[in-house]
């Protein structure tokens, strides 16, 4: 007995230092932590379970028969984070370059179809020089059986990809396809095709970092949500968005009180949101001061903060309860609606119908950004994707109107007519097909040449339609209420909503436009 146990753990030791000291130290010296040291940060101290530590490559050719490392370049298993079961994959650059061949995607595979069956999230920790050419196609299938497992656990467990080092080629779509993507400012980046292919291509001559960075894909693509200074910062990060997460869709997001277990009090009152909004209707204010003031605590945990500033989204809580926040930002393009913001705030509001977190929009979009590179570009489609992700969501949309509200992007932003469950209003709301001046110079043509009479038809349309009332009396808006007393009418809403239910009538899917 005392051979076999020697034996387990020599193979145990052996697993565990991967591809050996001196790509340890490489790892190390890069800044970067080792496979295993990442799973230690990121889960609760002792409550990781290992699976297939002694699983190996089964290829024979190119000299591979003669490198055999136990795990074959990943770390599968699970654990706890928060005491929240979570299942996490670790792909180990020492080994062959974290290059994924068939055996690794197994083992990739395994820990998907079980955290499906007990419904838990996964946690993709990339860290990968791609697909292992000397097993060609069986790599490229290993890839594919990743991709399928990816689409079905959609929508019904969360996936979270932290890109720790290189995501080249095919890895990369597997975390396209997961529903958050954390990058390591500096050592990670992820592309299609690497610099080298571009140049000959296109003759383009770019560095990875420019090519596919963690500061491309935060500011220009909008394929990553955030990107942190170091391994440690970004693995802390992530068990604190896990904290919003509900495990999976057939349960709710979890209630987190603060410390005293009361949390921030429902009823409290926020004076300073009454001078928030300037007297000018043409003058920006920070729509994440409202924000920060209205959830508990002033924490906001904000996603793609670099990219389409000109919308806000991110997860806070309500009375302990987690929350999505959608909010159009009146300090970038006045806050209109374009197709980078219309694609972010869309993809954010069908993650959370599809896991029940009720949505909360603050409204002050003064329309659709107007130019031939938004129509060029298929701002239709694009907007339209907005509108039916809000249209298709059935949990909890609670919507407050702050400002201007004009023209389609009023219907389109969480209105009363697309479901919207309750609709308020601040008090100087603008509920229009447009603005004054605009409306006054269609409507009144022949007035164009006469500025006196333009501003009498200004003003009096201003005070027929500049206000929340007249939606008010169609019902359309629920209450107008003092900005002051936002969080308080939020909160009773949420409880309100508590229980709802609706469905949508029974089909396969639906064809978003894409």
């Amino acid at each position: 007995m005392k051979e076999i146990l020697e034996e387990l753990e020599r193979r145990r030791a052996q697993a565990h230092l991967g591809g050996g000291q001196k790509r340890i130290d490489a790892q190390h010296k890069k800044g970067k932590l080792t496979a295993r040291e990442r799973i230690e940060l990121l889960l609760d101290d002792g409550t990781f379970e290992e699976w297939d530590m002694f699983v190996e490559h089964r290829c024979t050719d190119f000299g591979m028969a003669g490198q055999k490392i136990p795990g074959d370049g990943v770390v599968t298993g699970y654990g706890m984070i928060n005491g929240r079961l979570v299942f996490v994959f670790s792909q180990d650059f020492t080994v062959f370059g974290g290059a994924l061949s068939e055996a690794h995607a197994e083992k990739i595979c395994k820990v998907m179809d079980q955290a499906m069956k007990v419904g838990a999230p996964v946690i993709g920790l990339n860290d990968s020089g791609g697909a292992r050419i000397q097993e060609g196609v069986a790599s490229l299938g290993g890839y594919a059986e990743v991709f399928q497992r990816n689409v079905m656990a959609s929508g019904v467990i969360p996936q979270i990809s932290l890109i720790m080092g290189p995501c080249a080629g095919g890895a990369v779509y597997s975390p396209a396809m997961t529903d958050f993507i954390f990058m390591v400012k500096d050592s990670s980046y992820m592309f299609v095709t690497g610099p080298e292919v571009v140049k000959t291509v296109t003759h383009e001559d770019v560095t990875a970092e420019e090519l596919g960075g963690a500061s491309t894909h935060t500011t220009k693509s909008g394929v990553a949500d955030l990107a942190f200074d170091n391994d440690v910062e970004a693995l802390m990060m992530l068990r604190r968005l896990f904290n919003y997460l509900p495990l999976s869709n057939r349960e709710k997001p979890p209630v987190r009180l603060g410390n005293d277990g009361r949390g921030d009090p429902a009823e409290r009152a926020e004076l300073s949101l009454d001078t928030l909004v300037p007297d000018n209707p043409n003058k920006p204010y920070d729509m994440k001061e409202l924000i920060l003031k209205v959830v508990d605590d002033g924490d906001f945990f904000e996603l793609q903060p670099d990219y389409a500033k000109n919308i806000v989204i991110g997860f806070a809580r309500m009375e302990g309860q987690s929350v999505g926040i959608v909010a159009n930002q009146p300090l970038v393009l006045a806050g209109c609606l374009d197709i980078k913001s219309s694609i972010k705030a869309a993809r954010f509001v069908r993650f959370c119908d599809a896991f029940n977190i009720p949505v909360i929009t603050f409204v002050d979009v003064p329309g659709f950004m107007p130019g031939t590179s938004q129509e060029y570009g298929g701002i239709i489609k694009h907007g339209a994707k907005l509108l039916y992700a809000y249209a298709e969501c059935t949990v909890p949309k609670v919507t407050v109107i702050t400002r201007k509200a004009y023209g389609g992007a009023y219907d389109v932003m969480a209105s009363k007519h697309l479901r919207g469950d309750v609709n308020l209003a601040w008090p100087r709301a603008e509920i229009a097909v447009m603005g004054a001046k605009g409306a006054v110079e269609i409507i009144f043509r022949e007035d164009k040449n006469d500025p006196d009479k333009l501003a009498a038809r200004e003003a009096e349309y201003k005070a027929r339609f500049a206000n929340p009332f007249v939606a008010g009396a169609r019902g359309y808006i629920d209450d107008v209420i003092l900005p002051s007393e936002t969080r308080k009418r939020i909160c009773r809403s949420l409880v309100m909503l508590r229980e709802k239910k609706l469905e949508n009538p029974w089909r396969k899917h639906g064809n978003i436009p894409l």
